[in-house]
Formats: structure tokens, C-alpha cells, sequence
């Protein structure tokens, strides 16, 4: 058989080949850039604009929902998200395959697994939807949005603790172990964060006190911080994995 430029030598050789930890990280990098980006432009830009408040009283830091409802931050968010979207549906999707690999001895645990893998896959479409439409535009498709993304946020974080518990009852691995103990610790500040928003948010709207807001808008942030470092531990479970992008095989004939 004739060799061309395209010959079957080249052509089942992979597209791309990419450390997984490389594209995990990556993908949280670009949401975390993203709300970096935001937060600064509104202190230095838009500082009078994102701290108001109905209370209208002294608040120093602006909210999320704030922040990324401006120009151009808006912008900058979305392409942000955007962009790290479809690549967190394929994380998710790589988890439940090797929840399924690990844990395939145990029901219970598949059933987990599954929940586990439609809770990212809502906390991720959550992320979406606050982002794409913001405060500014319709605040109840928004806040349905966040409150979509919080809660399966946190149901996420707490069966995947449960899962990494039953893994590393049997692991031999450090990483594993390193990893589940991160992820619970990640999973608590979450929660405790989560609390202290909302008791921050409820005295502000009832109390008017100055610079409360902006303890609720602290906490936002350690909220969403800890949900990134809780993704940015794919970096301990898959340290030896590899995405890969091929053409499949075909069938050799004789």
C-alpha cells in the first residue's frame, strides 16, 4: 500500500494529548481569572455603582451578582464561563466513569455516583444561567439561577465526600487520601461561609447597618473560592491521567 502525506501512519496517531490535571486546572482557572477581573475593574471603575445598595448606606466591597452585572465586566465574565463550561460537563462526566471503575462493586455508591454526577451537571447549568442573565436584567431568572447553583453546589461537594470516604477506606494511594481530606475540609468552610452569607444578607436587608453588606459580599467570595479549590482537587485524582483526542480505529481488512 502507497504512503501519502495522509497515510494510515499519520492519520492513527492522536490529534492531542493533554495531562488531565493540566485540563482541570485550566477550566477553574478560567472562572477564577474571570471573577478576579470583575472584582477589580468594579472597585477601580465602577466602585459607587457596584457597592449601592437599597439601604443606601456605606458598603465597601462589591457582590458577585454586582460585579459581573456591569460593563464590561459583564462581558468578561461570560466569555470567562463560557469558555470553562463545556469542559466542566466533561470533567463531570470523567468522574462518574471513574466513580463506576472504583466503586463498581456497591449500589449504593453507583446510585450515589449518579446523583453526584446530576448535581455538577446542575450546579454547572446554575452557573450558566446567573451568568448569561444578570441581576440588572431579571433578577428572578438570576437568583433562581445562583440559588440553583449554591444548593446543587453544595449536594455535590457533600456525595462526593461521601464517595472519596468509601474510596479511601481501600486506597493505597497518598493522593487519594490527600485529596478526600481537602475536599471535606473545602466542603465544610462551603457551608459555614454559605451560613454566614445568609445571616449577613437577612441583617442587612432588615437593619440597614453600615459595611454588613460588605461582610455578606466577603463571604460570597470564600464561597465561591472554596467551590473552585473543591473542582481544583481533580489535580490529585487523575495526577496520572492523560486527555486524549484521536480518530477511532478501523477494522484492518485482509
Amino acid at each position: 500500500m502507497l504512503q501519502g502525506p495522509y497515510g494510515s501512519l499519520d492519520r492513527d496517531r492522536p490529534l492531542l494529548r493533554l495531562p488531565f490535571t493540566h485540563f482541570a486546572v485550566g477550566t477553574v482557572l478560567l472562572a477564577l481569572t474571570g471573577l478576579i477581573a470583575c472584582l477589580v475593574m468594579s472597585l477601580m471603575y465602577h466602585f459607587k455603582e457596584s457597592t449601592y445598595t437599597h439601604c443606601q448606606v456605606p458598603n465597601y466591597l462589591p457582590s458577585i451578582s454586582a460585579s459581573i452585572s456591569l460593563v464590561p465586566e459583564r462581558y468578561i465574565w461570560r466569555c470567562c464561563i463560557g469558555l470553562h463550561s463545556a469542559p466542566r460537563y466533561l470533567v463531570a462526566a470523567t468522574y462518574f466513569k471513574f466513580y463506576r471503575g472504583r466503586l463498581a462493586r456497591s449500589p449504593l455508591e453507583l446510585l450515589l455516583s449518579g446523583l453526584t454526577l446530576l448535581c455538577s451537571l446542575a450546579e454547572n447549568t446554575g452557573l450558566l444561567l446567573l451568568t448569561y442573565v444578570a441581576s440588572t436584567e431579571t433578577y428572578s431568572v438570576h437568583k433562581n439561577g445562583f440559588i440553583v447553583f449554591i444548593g446543587s453546589s453544595l449536594l455535590h461537594m457533600l456525595f462526593t465526600c461521601r464517595l472519596w470516604q468509601v474510596i479511601s477506606r481501600y486506597c493505597v494511594n497518598p493522593e487519594e487520601v490527600t485529596s478526600y481530606r481537602w475536599k471535606v475540609r473545602l466542603f465544610l468552610l462551603s457551608v459555614s461561609c454559605c451560613l454566614a452569607a445568609a445571616y449577613f444578607f437577612r441583617r442587612h436587608n432588615k437593619y440597614c447597618e453600615p459595611g454588613i453588606y460588605t461582610l455578606f459580599a466577603l463571604c460570597e467570595y470564600l464561597v465561591v473560592l472554596s467551590n473552585m479549590a473543591f473542582h481544583m482537587t481533580a489535580f490529585l485524582d487523575f495526577g496520572s491521567k492523560e486527555m486524549l483526542v484521536a480518530t477511532p480505529p478501523e477494522d484492518k481488512r485482509y
